[in-house]
């Protein structure tokens, strides 16, 4: 019971064997000792510390609420970044994926353009219905022969890519607006960000970033005169608009330039509150980075194995398609750099669910640390320790699962009751 409540009823724990050892680092004095033999089972549970909700509720509540920090503390300060970055020139950035073909939308939009349109395939390019949000069929295509699936997939394989490009062409085109040689953008200006992949209905990937700029030392310098926040709107657009990415040639699909969508979102975030608010931005990111692909419908939690597993999946058909899309590009020499078939799961996409530059904020280790630290785990000053580990396991029996589960379900009860209060008191426990 201990265990499994110090793990914060982590429903998949890992199961580690051995010691650790304290010493004097000057007389070699054991000052603490620890050894599983003394534990039930002769083993120690730890977290499995897994961000999808729909693999481990506690550790992905445990990582939304450390993503929330990070994300906060790029756009308040705290966590050694200083208050005055709520002061920078600061965006919300929403990127989208182009159009691979028409999609059933939720509203109107779904309606046909065009009386009686339809596509080369005698199909109608609307339904003529109008979809509630959370309707199944929104986000499916109107005409599956259409709809670019290749294209799709290898937008996905070079989603990471084309925002790499993104953000090196933000800088040019800063440094062009005031005469500089790209060169000399880092000795006058730095661009920190933290980005975090979101699926649409239509399952392709769009991204939200919180873009920052700086002076060149980051967080600490303050941005040169020029560094303003309609000059970075400015530069965002035009590099949404211009960046693109070739992917290999292949005989058997050709040469494809990728974009991003027509789609582009810059909006400021400023420190008197006119415009999105910084602690929402930040509870927005943390919502979003505990979800899974399937959770979205878009994608699978577990990668495959083989051809057959794609027609065991619990999914759409046209989330079907496009893992039968990964599987088959995947089998190309061309293609075999991007490892299709070990991203199928993710419909392509290579990258981490969230990103951030180094000067942006915090990071998710030195949050654990304070964790620990906070909770008196942290290292003895000029002490030596000897660890000795190894894994054997992992998960729970039935009947600790079910203490794993209740314990969990106490804890998230118990934060919202602490949230609620301290939203009644102001933001401060009396």
């Amino acid at each position: 019971m201990e265990q499994i409540t110090a793990t914060g009823g982590c429903a998949h724990p890992v199961h580690l064997t051995g010691s650790t050892t304290t010493l004097d680092g000057a007389t070699g004095e054991i000052l603490h000792r620890y050894d599983t033999r003394t534990e039930p089972g002769e083993r120690l549970l730890v977290r499995c510390r897994n961000r999808r909700a729909t693999v481990c509720p506690a550790c992905s509540r445990l990582h939304a609420g450390d993503t929330y920090q990070l994300i906060r503390a790029g756009l308040l300060g705290g966590k050694d970044v200083p208050p005055t970055v709520r002061h920078r020139p600061r965006l919300f950035v929403t990127l989208t994926a182009p159009s691979f073909g028409p999609v059933h939308r939720a509203g109107e939009l779904c309606r046909p353009r065009r009386n009686g349109g339809r596509c080369e395939h005698g199909r109608p390019l609307g339904c003529g219905s109008v979809h509630a949000p959370d309707a199944p069929i929104v986000g499916q295509p109107l005409c599956a022969d259409c709809y670019d699936y290749t294209g799709h997939v290898l937008w996905h394989a070079h989603a990471s890519k084309l925002w790499d490009r993104f953000v090196i062409d933000i800088r040019r085109r800063l440094a062009f607006s005031v005469g500089l040689v790209q060169s000399r953008f880092a000795a006058h200006a730095r661009l920190s960000f933290a980005r975090i992949a979101e699926y649409q209905k239509r399952a392709a990937v769009h991204v939200h970033a919180v873009v920052r700029l700086d002076g060149p030392n980051g967080p600490d310098d303050e941005p040169p005169a020029w560094g303003t926040t309609d000059r970075l709107i400015d530069a965002v657009h035009a590099s949404a608009g211009r960046v693109l990415v070739r992917t290999p040639y292949s005989l058997a699909v050709g040469e494809l330039s990728l974009r991003w969508g027509a789609q582009v979102d810059a909006r400021p975030l400023h420190a008197n509150g006119d415009g999105p608010d910084d602690d929402a931005v930040a509870a927005y990111v943390a919502k979003y980075v505990t979800k899974g692909a399937s959770e979205t419908g878009a994608g699978l939690d577990y990668r495959l194995t083989a051809w057959d597993d794609i027609d065991r999946a619990s999914a759409s058909e046209h989330v079907r398609t496009l893992l039968r899309t990964c599987w088959r590009l995947g089998g190309l020499l061309e293609f075999e750099p991007l490892h299709l078939r070990t991203w199928a799961h993710t419909l392509g996409y290579r990258g981490h669910i969230l990103t951030k530059s180094r000067a942006y904020s915090t990071t998710y280790a030195a949050l654990r640390a304070e964790r620990a630290h906070h909770m008196g785990h942290d290292d003895i000053p000029d002490a030596v320790t000897e660890r000795q580990w190894r894994y054997i396991g992992s998960g729970h029996t039935p009947g600790a699962a079910l203490i794993a589960a209740g314990i969990a379900c106490d804890i998230a009860i118990l934060r919202e009751i602490v949230r609620e209060e301290m939203d009644r008191c102001g933001g401060e426990l009396l």
